[in-house]
């Protein structure tokens, strides 16, 4: 029976659960949230999420091909609990209610059984959170201890909302959650990620408030997953931001981004922070920024592969979120007090890990080793040329490769990376996709499962020519920051330089292979990749997943296309700047 505000509350499967429980927030809009909660009457600690997927839409259905695989490959996931709460990318209550923990999931406003209008990321959303995280440090079954933990959009907002300081917030896991919402989503080095526009049609307007009857049922409760009313198409549009297009309108790191991103210097409550090596189109790059830049003094890193969501499930996962929040919210000593700054799972070259523990991000002994290029002979190695050297290659097409020598020995590269190069182009702009690739002793090239596709290669970045503009007092040799705060078009013919962003990558190389560097006009493809997709994404997987760069709204043909040439000599040397782990000084 619903009570007077539509709440359903049912004690089942070990949990006492309420089903559709209002919070009004500031404008007076009513979001619903589901809450999961021991039994036995008490105060407890809190796990939060808000987001767009829906609360009442099974992970099972709204993303079979993603749950299928996850199961498959890794059954502990599914282990030890019936499965019947799994929602995508938050918490299993059935894993976490047992140990003391309520858990709540709030539809953002627009999706699910939350009404109103969608904006993702806005000030709005992110105060909404706000408020939901204050409204559940208060009830009568909290301990007023509210942590935020969730994967990709559950992470990304996270990073918003701590800015805000909610009082009640005492600890924070973003897993695979970007940060900046220009350089690692919307746009890399200045280029435009279609990657929004499509996720929004996957993704969001399928479960969006007023689908009603024409959206999916929730198997737990019978309820229409997209609320009760059934809108006309014509009421639903107006209910949406145009996401696309408001991406492409601020082409620049604006205050639309600004406020779409987190303020490292207000962002002070413990943080968990866990990445994914293999998510260089989202994700990577945020959730190392946040744990190097934010003011909290408790923070931690860590780094893992496979896809995205599933380290999240599994056993090794939801032990280290415990760990964490066994710590700060119920002040169990779980061991986290001597859980060291940065856990890595050290990848290899056949796809297994090896993890291990440091005490800082970059590494403390990383040899800083450059690469340099000579574009006369495609050579990558230790040695600069000596005379000038040149070549060119079709803006928009697959570009140049250099090749070291077979290496004499084993070689880590852990960290972030750098390309400086010196080019000239026929145009007026030039987007520069750099590919660090490795080929193994027979030749054959290494891809790994990255975080969305089976093919991604060691390492990427981006830079379009235009937004060359350095920020100098947060660059570094290894780290280049662009400003992307105004356009510095290229006259045709002059030679300009370049830094790029390579993001950060891990592997143990052994000794015969070779690295390589790809400098292209477009994204990355594997060139033995087979048919691949995922139920959730329109494109198939070809290298970089759904985050391309290929919407010729933004890389029109007259400005981007023509011929790139590229240059060294003595008095300018091109190089790719490695971070090279090397502790017994061999």
């Amino acid at each position: 029976m619903k009570d007077a505000s539509g709440v359903v509350s049912e004690v089942k499967d070990g949990m006492r659960i309420d089903w559709d429980v209002p919070i009004t927030v500031r404008d007076g809009l009513v979001l619903r949230a589901d809450i999961y909660r021991p039994i036995e009457d008490g105060q407890y600690p809190v796990i939060i999420t808000y987001g767009p997927y829906a609360k009442g839409l099974p992970f099972q259905e709204g993303y079979p091909s993603a749950w299928n695989r996850m199961v498959e490959k890794h059954p502990d996931v599914a282990a030890g609990s019936s499965n019947k709460y799994q929602n995508w990318e938050v918490v299993d209550p059935e894993k976490w209610v047992p140990d003391g923990y309520v858990c709540v999931r709030v539809d953002s406003r627009g999706a699910g059984r939350s009404p109103g209008f969608i904006d993702h990321f806005s000030p709005d959303e992110t105060r909404d959170f706000y408020e939901c995280i204050e409204w559940a440090g208060v009830q009568p079954w909290s301990s007023g201890k509210v942590g935020i933990n969730g994967i990709s959009y559950y992470g990304m907002n996270q990073w918003q909302v701590a800015s805000l300081q909610p009082p009640h917030l005492a600890a924070m896991c973003i897993w695979e959650g970007s940060s900046d919402w220009y350089r690692d989503a919307t746009h890399h080095g200045g280029i435009v990620s279609t990657f929004w526009a499509n996720w929004y049609d996957m993704q969001v307007k399928t479960v969006q408030y007023g689908l009603g009857e024409r959206g999916p049922v929730n198997p737990n409760t019978g309820e229409l997953v997209c609320g009760p009313e059934t809108l006309s198409d014509e009421e639903l549009a107006r209910n949406l931001s145009d996401f696309g297009n408001a991406i492409l309108a601020h082409p620049l790191d604006d205050e639309y981004h600004r406020e779409r991103s987190g303020a490292w210097d207000k962002i002070t409550v413990p943080l968990f922070s866990a990445g994914n090596w293999g998510g260089q189109g989202l994700h990577l790059r945020g959730n190392v920024e946040g744990f190097v830049r934010s003011a909290s003094s408790q923070k931690w890193l860590e780094m893992h592969g496979i896809e995205h969501w599933t380290h999240f499930y599994t056993d090794y996962g939801v032990a280290l979120q415990k760990k964490f929040f066994g710590h700060f919210l119920k002040g169990e000593d779980t061991g986290w007090s001597k859980q060291p700054p940065v856990l890595l799972n050290v990848r290899h070259i056949d796809g297994t890990f090896t993890l291990r523990e440091e005490a800082e991000w970059p590494l403390q002994g990383t040899k800083w080793t450059p690469l340099f290029l000579n574009p006369g002979t495609l050579e990558l190695g230790g040695t600069q040329p000596d005379s000038e050297q040149s070549a060119s290659y079709d803006a928009l097409g697959e570009g140049l490769t250099f090749f070291t020598e077979p290496l004499a020995k084993d070689t880590e590269i852990t960290g972030p990376s750098a390309l400086k190069i010196f080019v000239s182009s026929s145009t007026d702009d030039v987007d520069i996709f750099a590919v660090v690739r490795v080929f193994d002793p027979a030749g054959n090239e290494v891809v790994f499962q990255g975080a969305i596709d089976p093919y991604t290669p060691i390492a990427q970045g981006w830079l379009r020519g235009s937004h060359r503009k350095l920020d100098r007092k947060l660059s570094t040799p290894y780290r280049p920051y662009h400003t992307h705060d105004e356009l510095q078009p290229l006259t045709p013919g002059e030679i300009y330089e370049l830094d790029v962003e390579i993001l950060p990558t891990c592997l143990v190389i052994p000794a015969g292979s070779r690295i390589a560097l790809t400098i292209r006009g477009k994204d990355y493809e594997y060139p033995q990749a087979k048919p691949a997709r995922l139920s959730n994404f329109k494109n198939d997987l070809k290298g970089c997943g759904p985050f391309l760069h290929d919407d010729t709204t933004d890389r029109p043909v007259e400005t981007f296309g023509g011929r790139v040439n590229l240059y060294t000599d003595p008095e300018r040397p091109a190089f790719l700047l490695l971070p090279v782990i090397d502790r017994d000084g061999s």
